[in-house]
């Protein structure tokens, strides 16, 4: 590979595709070049990584990670069958946000990706128009996307506990309410989720409230836990102080739904 002298998104518009349906996508290995892997393994991990973030996040695998099989040449003519993907910009997204921010070219890679990716989200028009139900099932999943990415950057500014790093931002929002002092106060059963059990409203501060703490621990390039930490509660806490300013209900007084989300999903599938 040569070397890229000069980072700008121009190398990652040039290496993109248009289908037959107007879709663009990447090329795995093309991407693992200008990304500067040289070996196919180590670009394999990302990609695995990140399929398992798409799942995660209730996306098709499939509809972002299309497997492709293609001819290189070896030496002295010989020619080998091997395995590429074809991407979508949401799975390079989760591909480079698995890289290390540290190299420049996976930082640009980061910023690039990000943009458009939220293609996924609905207009402000078409959100409300969705009932409290849907609006929970589509909050609970930009959490989702949300905290993922936000133990990537936790984990590379130098968190180990990230138990520990979570309950600071909820005694920020919650007014020194750990996570398990929400699960009690909500009176959930064994193994339920908080978040699941959050309405929109609750759901929207939490978003917003990791949002800013995935910002500010790259924007202040943290690397150690304690000031990590520091900064997930400080986050939360400016976040409940703006919410008190603006006349808002504080987190904790908000109700929680009769249903979790998992019973409704549950639900939903029963009826499908």
């Amino acid at each position: 590979m040569n070397e890229i002298k000069e980072y700008t998104e121009k190398v990652f518009e040039d290496i993109k595709h248009i289908d037959k349906n107007g879709s663009e996508y990447w090329l795995a290995r093309e991407l693992q070049n200008v990304l500067g892997y040289q070996q196919w393994r180590s670009m394999n991990e990302l990609i695995e990584r990140a399929k398992i973030a798409c799942k995660e996040s209730k996306y098709n695998i499939d509809d972002h990670f299309a497997v492709q099989r293609k001819m290189i040449k070896l030496a002295k003519g010989a020619k080998r069958n091997v395995i590429d993907y074809k991407l979508s910009r949401y799975a390079c997204y989760l591909i480079v946000m698995n890289g290390n921010p540290k190299k420049e070219i996976i930082a640009l890679a980061q910023t690039y990706f990000a943009i458009q990716t939220r293609m996924q989200e609905l207009s402000e028009k078409e959100y409300n128009e969705l009932t409290e139900d849907e609006k929970r099932l589509y909050r609970r999943n930009q959490a989702r996307k949300g905290n993922y990415n936000l133990n990537q950057t936790a984990v590379n500014s130098g968190v180990k506990d990230l138990a520990r790093f979570h309950n600071a931002g909820y005694k920020g929002l919650y007014n020194g309410e750990t996570a398990d002092d929400i699960f009690k106060r909500k009176k959930l059963r064994y193994r339920e989720d908080i978040l699941d059990n959050m309405g929109s409203e609750e759901l929207a501060d939490n978003i917003f409230r990791i949002a800013q703490t995935d910002a500010k621990l790259k924007r202040d390039n943290v690397d150690n836990e304690y000031t990590a930490n520091s900064v997930h509660y400080e986050v939360g806490k400016k976040v409940r102080n703006t919410i008190k300013e603006l006349g808002g209900t504080m987190p904790e007084e908000l109700p929680t739904p009769n249903k979790s989300l998992k019973e409704l999903e549950k639900e939903n599938k029963k009826l499908e």
